[in-house]
């Protein structure tokens, strides 16, 4: 069995549905972190991220979480996620399994703001 420490970027251009990752086959996922920039100096910006299970039901893991202005958000942390929290309320990110031909898709309000990274670890 080997394992595979890696990372997968999108910088989001436009506000469309956009494919992050998706499992390769005979493989299963484990992410331990999907960070999201908003380099806007004016705006806030919106992401939304969701798992797609091999039979193409879509998952939301986040809907509509707003990243400030110049800001980076870690989008899988455990904790209160309340928009109202702070920080200081947000544990470190809980990993999340994924199974082979599963996809994690991201959508940005805003074309243009949104950078992410999902970090992962890939086991075949």
């Amino acid at each position: 069995m080997a394992n595979v420490y890696t990372n997968y970027k999108a910088v989001l251009t436009t506000n469309a549905l956009t494919t992050l990752y998706t499992v390769a086959s005979e493989k299963t996922a484990i992410i331990k972190s999907v960070r999201v920039a908003n380099i806007d100096s004016e705006n806030d910006c919106k992401i939304s991220i969701f798992l797609v299970d091999s039979n193409s039901v879509s998952y939301n893991l986040q809907t509509d979480r707003t990243v400030e202005k110049l800001s980076t958000e870690e989008l899988l942390a455990a904790g209160n996620l309340d928009q109202s929290s702070a920080d200081s309320s947000i544990a470190s990110p809980c990993p999340l399994v994924v199974k082979e031909s599963e996809k994690i898709q991201v959508q940005a309000e805003n074309g243009g703001d949104l950078h992410v990274i999902l970090s992962v670890l890939e086991i075949s």
